[in-house]
């Protein structure tokens, strides 16, 4: 009996010490994000190219505007033989305006374009 006990006593550490660990090395991961594409949108990105089914954000920066000008939202599909132009004149607007193009590689749902626009620090004016 006491033998099972120890045993048991090891199973249950065993399991403790990997769940925490677990929780140390999750919780680590998710405080490491670094750079533009991480929650809460640090560095107020701009979709490219902005799609009309995707409302604008309260607080958009005067470089998304700009875009949006230049080149209206679309309904292209991603993929699409319409979409690419698009893709290519707002990569191009954002280039011009000063902004950093920053392509997305892994989607979620906050970040579900493959192509954002870094607004500058200083944004230049017309």
């Amino acid at each position: 009996m006491f033998m099972s006990l120890v045993a048991l006593m090891r199973k249950v550490s065993v399991v403790f010490i990997c769940s925490l660990s677990l929780v140390v090395y999750a919780s680590s991961v998710h405080a490491s994000c670094k750079g533009c594409l991480c929650s809460g949108d640090p560095c107020n990105l701009c979709p490219l190219p902005a799609m009309q089914d995707n409302p604008s954000k309260p607080d958009e920066h005067e470089l998304c505007a700009r875009i949006k000008e230049k080149v209206p939202p679309t309904s292209a599909q991603p993929g699409s033989n319409e979409y690419f132009p698009i893709l290519d004149k707002a990569i191009m607007v954002c280039v011009k305006e000063g902004g950093d193009v920053i392509r997305n590689k892994q989607r979620n749902a906050e970040f579900a374009s493959s192509f954002y626009c870094k607004p500058p620090a200083l944004i230049k004016k017309n």
